[in-house]
């Protein structure tokens, strides 16, 4: 399989990218057969979301398109999954395939305007997307499609759909009640749970809700493709149910971490050593974790297929491919308490349950691992698992519930070496793989989230250092 979303040699202008095989024929083919029958198109080639839903583009485009009143579109690059740095990786490599994916996709919607949201700290990428823009635009292509680049915080919610949207108008990362699709971007309707917006500056509201389709950068990266070279070309990639090609993120204890594209439906231990170069000589791996929004993938499961139906098997999820592998050096009490902190500090408290709960969680296990727990802190954070996400808004609690509960059931040994000789057995400290930088296979982590309250300020300290 030759890759197409990262080519070797990546895209620097316009011009090359239009000398590519594809660059341009697919927004062509878009506006010669007419919007219907190009979500036809994205429907039958299978495409699902890269984001980590995998739910299928195609009718996530036609839920919208069908429904009355003004369509938003909105690309989600606000990537904070500890593990990934695929979206990153593709808007340095080519974001005028992502920019042409906006303009199909729009046409296919009937869109009003566009929005692209990333993080403020992802400098490079706003860079290269804003001047990919107003180069394709400055060339005629989708000049009168309104494409706004969002500068978003650094909180894990901004990835949120639903607070994505919050962002945009304006306001702070707390996820809604509604879906885009219920309640999107300036919707004049009020709705019981939530406010009607009077509509932003410079834009002219208009009655209704306003559905908004959200998808991933590499879901929209990918529309391109599907349409200038059919969807039966996708389809002859991947799996039945998980078409085309996914671009996966290896870190953690890898020799070399890395962002690489794959067929979809390769086995999980090939990915790790094609993309991370595999493990160091003479470790053993432990575990993988795809970010920490799914149950632990243990080495008895190594060989799994890289698709949606591979890791729903084991009783898992691909997530959106980042994977953080875990060799045995590592305290597993520990990698559990580093992902629940982050989830309980990355918590917005609208739902009590959520923040209260995984912050006692963090605080149990952190009891446990320094050797200072006992049998109560172990049937505390079991209470607390059943009830996190009571109410809950959005997925995070989810995460928090799945992903502790999965290790402790994955590695309850190391609960009982930690109660019975009261220290930690593997004192070797876990650093969370939240990615700033990753490049020739060094992976630079945030040093900031160590330092994170859970009201969102931080303790002063250096940040950037080496994964």
């Amino acid at each position: 399989m030759a890759p197409f979303l990262l080519p070797a040699a990546p895209s620097g202008s316009l011009d090359e990218y239009l000398a590519t095989d594809t660059g341009g024929l697919g927004l062509r083919r878009a506006l010669d057969i007419g919007p219907e029958a190009t979500i036809e198109e994205v429907l039958r080639s299978g495409l699902r979301g890269r984001g980590g839903g995998g739910f299928p583009t195609g009718r996530k485009w036609a839920g919208v398109a069908g429904q009355p009143g003004s369509h938003y579109l909105v690309c989600n690059g606000a990537e904070g999954e500890p593990g990934t740095f695929k979206d990153r990786a593709l808007l340095r490599a080519n974001p005028y395939q992502l920019v042409e994916g906006l303009l199909i996709a729009a046409f296919a919607l009937g869109a009003r305007e566009v929005f692209v949201a990333l993080k403020a700290s992802f400098g490079r990428e706003i860079d290269r997307v804003t001047s990919a823009v107003a180069e394709m635009q400055a060339a005629g292509l989708g000049a009168e499609c309104a494409i706004t680049v969002v500068r978003g915080p650094g909180e894990y919610l901004f990835g949120e759909e639903k607070a994505l949207l919050e962002v945009i108008e304006g306001r702070d990362p707390l996820p809604r009640r509604f879906g885009p699709h219920e309640h999107g971007l300036f919707a004049t309707a009020p709705q019981m749970g939530w406010e009607a917006s009077s509509g932003e500056p410079g834009h002219r509201p208009t009655p209704g809700s306003n559905p908004t389709v959200v998808n991933n950068v590499e879901t929209l990266a990918n529309v391109p493709h599907v349409m200038a070279r059919g969807a039966d070309w996708f389809r002859s990639m991947g799996t039945l149910e998980s078409p085309g090609t996914v671009v996966c993120t290896v870190v953690g204890d890898v020799v070399a971490p890395d962002v690489g594209e794959v067929e979809l439906g390769t086995p999980l231990s090939a990915v790790i050593d094609a993309v991370g170069s595999g493990l160091h000589a003479g470790r053993q791996l432990r575990a993988v974790f795809s970010g920490v929004a799914n149950p632990v993938v243990t080495p008895e499961h190594l060989d799994v297929a890289v698709s949606y139906e591979g890791f729903a098997a084991i009783g898992s999820g691909m997530g959106s491919a980042g994977f953080i592998v875990v060799d045995d050096t590592r305290c597993m009490v520990d990698v559990a308490r580093t992902f629940s902190r982050f989830l309980a500090v990355e918590s917005c408290g609208q739902c009590p349950p959520c923040k209260l709960g995984s912050a006692e969680i963090t605080a149990r296990l952190e009891r446990i691992e320094s050797g200072s727990g006992d049998d109560h802190d172990v049937a505390e954070i079991g209470a607390w698992l059943d009830k996190v996400t009571d109410g809950n808004r959005c997925y995070l609690a989810v995460e928090e519930q799945v992903m502790v509960a999965s290790i402790l059931r994955a590695f309850p040994g190391e609960v009982d070496e930690h109660l019975a000789a009261g220290r930690c057995p593997r004192p070797h400290h876990f650093a969370l793989p939240l990615l700033v930088d990753l490049s020739g296979g060094r992976a630079v982590y945030d040093d900031w989230i160590a330092r994170k309250r859970p009201d969102w300020t931080y303790e002063p300290g250096p940040a950037g250092s080496d994964g």
